[in-house]
């Protein structure tokens, strides 16, 4: 099931900017003001990711049950876990969604211009570090995929690669993005464990949990949820038209009728619950940037509650940062 976005007053459409500008833009409003809300420790936000052995332990509860050793669990008749130490050297991968239903927002901007400042701003506090950065651009499969690179050339090359005009031509209508081949195809082109951000708004195809938790099993995964307040709430001003943002099939409603906003509503609490349980289910962070959120204050919140989640012993949020 996809989900029906209503045809509202789009929000103003940003300027086009060439990759290097759009770097300077980033690195000013959103890279600096985290230097100095996070003091420059990052590490909440990569921990997880290619780590070298360093002991096997007992099992504590906050735990994360992937590293569980089953043969010294077998042996000593009680859990054990595998304790890592992090490589020096991270490998991240941006999944990108491109498909029709991000060029969607009736706040501060399209959910598009989130994709692009989010990965822009990822790749360049991973590659100013000297780690590398690959992505992978998606509609309704694969459409193009950039090698992991390191250095300022690279950021500016995925930046490139997103603002170029024939970008916005991705995924025409009539197609709903297959989550669950992008998933696997991701699997099969990743050789080396890697970190992992899955940016898009989940307007998919339902059956995408197992690949989801096939690429948990050896990478590190995190999710970027994607969102507009119109998605979620619809104000009782009369008839409207609603279009499926990935066919573009069109149906026509009275927004003031009770029965209509009870039913909206419920379809919408199913699914972010229904989302909710599969990042659960298999360890995923996730964090809801919105249409009219900020992406700064987004990104430091969700590095804070990381950050405490590791200095309680586990590894995981444990819920949606939003």
């Amino acid at each position: 099931m996809t989900t029906l976005a209503p045809t509202f007053q789009p929000a103003p459409a940003r300027p086009r900017e060439d990759a290097d500008i759009l770097l300077k833009r980033l690195d000013w409003q959103v890279v600096r003001r985290l230097d100095g809300i996070l003091q420059g420790d990052y590490r909440s936000l990569f921990t997880g990711h290619g780590f070298d052995l360093a002991e096997i332990r007992e099992y504590q509860p906050e735990d994360d049950i992937r590293y569980m050793d089953w043969n010294v669990t077998a042996r000593m008749d009680a859990p054990y876990v595998r304790q890592y130490i992090e490589d020096r050297e991270i490998t991240a991968w941006l999944l990108l969604d491109l498909s029709p239903s991000i060029d969607f927002g009736t706040a501060n901007s399209l959910k598009r211009d989130l994709v692009v400042d989010f990965a822009g701003v990822m790749a360049r506090l991973l590659t100013r570090h000297g780690n590398k950065i690959g992505a992978m651009f998606f509609s309704s499969a694969v459409d193009e995929v950039v090698a992991p690179r390191g250095g300022q050339q690279q950021t500016l090359r995925l930046l490139h690669q997103l603002v170029r005009p024939d970008q916005q031509d991705h995924g025409s209508k009539g197609k709903v993005t297959d989550l669950a081949a992008i998933l696997d195809r991701a699997g099969q082109q990743l050789q080396r464990r890697s970190l992992v951000f899955v940016v898009s708004d989940f307007i998919a195809e339902e059956d995408w949990e197992a690949s989801l938790g096939r690429l948990c099993q050896r990478h590190e995964v995190m999710a970027v949820w994607l969102t507009d307040p119109r998605e979620e709430e619809i104000p009782p001003i009369g008839p409207l038209v609603l279009e499926d943002a990935e066919t573009g099939q069109q149906v026509y409603v009275d927004t003031r009728d009770a029965g209509f906003q009870a039913r909206f509503h419920q379809l919408v609490d199913e699914r972010r619950q229904r989302i909710e349980r599969v990042f659960a289910r298999h360890g995923v962070d996730a964090m809801r940037l919105s249409t009219d959120g900020n992406l700064v204050n987004e990104i430091a919140r969700f590095a804070h509650l990381r950050k405490e989640s590791l200095r309680r012993g586990g590894g995981r949020v444990g819920g949606i940062a939003r």
